[in-house]
C-alpha cells in the first residue's frame, strides 16, 4: 500500500473520529453569548469594555469579543475607545465587537459611523475578525464596507434578514451568524464557509441551534464549522 493511500486512509479515520467526538461532546462553536455565566470553552463572550475589565481582572476569562455597542451612548467616546484599544492590544480578544450601526439607537448616526469605523480600523490593525450589530443599517454598512475595504472577517451577528439581503451581504464578502430566530430561506444560501451559529441571549442550547440549522440545509452537523475554525476547536482538541 503506498504512502498515498496511507496518509489518506489516516486522514479520513481522523476526521470521522474528530467528528464523533465533536458531536458527542457537544463541542460547537457559539460565537456571540452574553450568558458569561453559562460559557463554556466553545462559547465567545461578548463584553463591553467595562465588563471585560471587571473578567479579566479576575482572570476567568476564556473565548470573549469587546466592543463598542451603537446602543449605549455611555461607550460611545474617546475615552472607552482607548480603553478598548488598551484591552484589545494586551488581552487578545477573539474578535472586536460587538460594534455596528442601529436605526433605534438614541446615538446619532454620525456618531454611530465614527466609533464604528474606528473599530473596523482597529480589528484590521490587530487582524480580527469584527462582529457587527446592524438594525436597519444595511446600505449604511456596506457603503462603509465598500468605502474602507476591510481584508478582516465582518460577521453579522444575530441576522434575521431575507434572503434577498443575506445574498448582497454574502456578495459584499461578509459572514452571516444566525441565532434562535432566522429566516429559513436565509440559512439554504449561506455557504457553510460564512456560516456561524450563536445563542446571543436565547437560552435555546447552541446544539439545538446547529441540529435546526444542519436540517434546513440538509447536511451534516459537522459541516457546519466555521465557528470550529475560528475558534481553532479541531487543531486543540483532536488528538
Amino acid at each position: 500500500m503506498s504512502f498515498y493511500v496511507v496518509k489518506m486512509q489516516f486522514n479520513l479515520l481522523k476526521s470521522k473520529k474528530f467528528s464523533a467526538f465533536l458531536y458527542f461532546c457537544q463541542m460547537f462553536a457559539d460565537i456571540h453569548s452574553h450568558k458569561f455565566s453559562a460559557a463554556t470553552s466553545f462559547t465567545v463572550c461578548n463584553l463591553t469594555v467595562n465588563q471585560a475589565e471587571k473578567i479579566i481582572d479576575n482572570n476567568i476569562i476564556g473565548f470573549f469579543s469587546v466592543g463598542l455597542h451603537p446602543c449605549f451612548p455611555e461607550d460611545l467616546s474617546q475615552q472607552m475607545f482607548d480603553k478598548l484599544t488598551k484591552l484589545a492590544e494586551n488581552y487578545n480578544p477573539l474578535a472586536i465587537g460587538e460594534c455596528g450601526l442601529d436605526k433605534n439607537s438614541t446615538v446619532g448616526l454620525a456618531e454611530q459611523t465614527l466609533y464604528f469605523e474606528k473599530q473596523i480600523i482597529l480589528a484590521e490593525y490587530l487582524q480580527k475578525p469584527l462582529i457587527i450589530h446592524c438594525v436597519g443599517r444595511f446600505n449604511e454598512l456596506l457603503e462603509i464596507r465598500k468605502s474602507i475595504r476591510p481584508s478582516q472577517k465582518w460577521i453579522i451577528h444575530g441576522f434575521r434578514g431575507k434572503p434577498q439581503l443575506a445574498e448582497q451581504l454574502l456578495k459584499a464578502g461578509c459572514a452571516l451568524s444566525y441565532g434562535e430566530k432566522f429566516n429559513p430561506e436565509s440559512v439554504k444560501i449561506t455557504d457553510t464557509d460564512n456560516l456561524f451559529v450563536e445563542t446571543d441571549e436565547s437560552l435555546l442550547p447552541i446544539e439545538n441551534i446547529y441540529q435546526r440549522i444542519a436540517k434546513i440545509k440538509q447536511c451534516d452537523i459537522q459541516d457546519i464549522n466555521a465557528g470550529n475554525k475560528m475558534l481553532n476547536i479541531e487543531k486543540k482538541y483532536l488528538l
